[in-house]
C-alpha cells in the first residue's frame, strides 16, 4: 500500500474558493498547513535548507499566482485533489534545482542509468531522526529524490521517470541500489532495523513516520 503522504489534507471547498478570490487570510491558512510538508519535501530532495526555504517561497507564491486555476475533482471523482496539485508544484520547483545542479556537473546519481535493480530490500529505520538526516545527506541528491518520491509520498516508478525525465528501469536502480547504501549508512552509524523510515528534526514542526513501500 502507498504511504499516505503529509500532503494529504482535506482543504475544504469554502476555503479554496477564498482564496481564489485573494482573501489573505484564506491564503495564509493554506500556507500554514503546507509550509511543513513542503519544507520536508524539499530539504529530502535538495538536501540542502537555503534552498528547501527557496523551493517553499517559489512553491507557494505560484500557488498564489496559480489557484484560481485549480477545479479540483470532477463530479465523478477524476481529477486531483488540491493537496495533490500543489505537491506536484513543489516536486516540480525541487527537481528544477537538481536539474540546475546536474546541467553544471554538480550531481551524479548512484551508479548508471542501465545497471540492473538488485532487489535489495528497503532500509531500515534510524535510531533517531539525525541519523537518518545524516545518512540521506550522504547520497546523491537525485537518489536520495528517487527514495523520499517512492518510499514518503508514494509515486510510481513510471511517475518518478516522468518527473525526472528519465526511464522507469532508472528509478529502479536509483531505488535499490540508495536503499541498500542507505542501509548501510545507518546501521553503519548503530541504527537499529525496522519497517519505518523517520523524518529528520530539520524541520520547524516536530517529525512524523512513514511506511516503507517494498519496489
Amino acid at each position: 500500500m502507498p504511504p499516505n503522504s503529509s500532503f494529504a489534507i482535506d482543504v475544504p471547498d469554502t476555503l479554496l474558493t477564498r482564496a481564489r478570490t485573494g482573501e489573505r487570510a484564506a491564503f495564509e491558512q493554506l500556507y500554514r498547513w503546507f509550509e511543513r510538508p513542503v519544507f520536508t519535501l524539499a530539504m529530502r530532495m535538495c538536501g540542502d535548507r537555503e534552498e528547501a526555504a527557496e523551493v517553499l517561497q517559489d512553491t507557494m507564491l505560484k500557488v498564489l499566482k496559480r489557484v484560481s486555476e485549480f477545479r479540483g475533482a470532477g463530479s465523478g471523482g477524476e481529477g486531483s485533489p488540491f493537496w495533490a496539485w500543489l505537491r506536484q508544484i513543489a516536486v516540480n520547483e525541487a527537481l528544477m534545482r537538481l536539474r540546475n545542479r546536474r546541467s553544471h556537473g554538480h550531481e551524479v546519481a548512484i551508479e548508471d542509468e542501465y545497471a540492473l535493480e538488485d532487489h535489495a530490500p528497503p532500509p531500515p529505520a534510524a535510531a533517531d531522526a539525525a541519523q537518518l538526516q545524516r545518512a540521506l545527506a550522504q547520497l546523491p541528491a537525485i537518489t536520495r529524490s528517487v527514495l523520499w518520491l517512492y518510499h514518503a509520498e508514494g509515486y510510481t516508478h513510471e511517475e518518478i521517470a516522468v518527473l525526472m525525465q528519465r526511464t522507469t528501469s532508472f528509478s529502479k536502480s536509483q531505488l535499490a541500489r540508495g536503499g541498500r547504501r542507505l542501509r548501510q549508512l545507518l546501521e553503519g552509524s548503530g541504527a537499529e532495523s525496522n519497517t519505518a523510515l523517520t523524518n529528520a528534526s530539520d524541520v520547524p514542526t516536530p517529525a512524523a513516520t512513514l511506511e516503507v513501500r517494498h519496489a
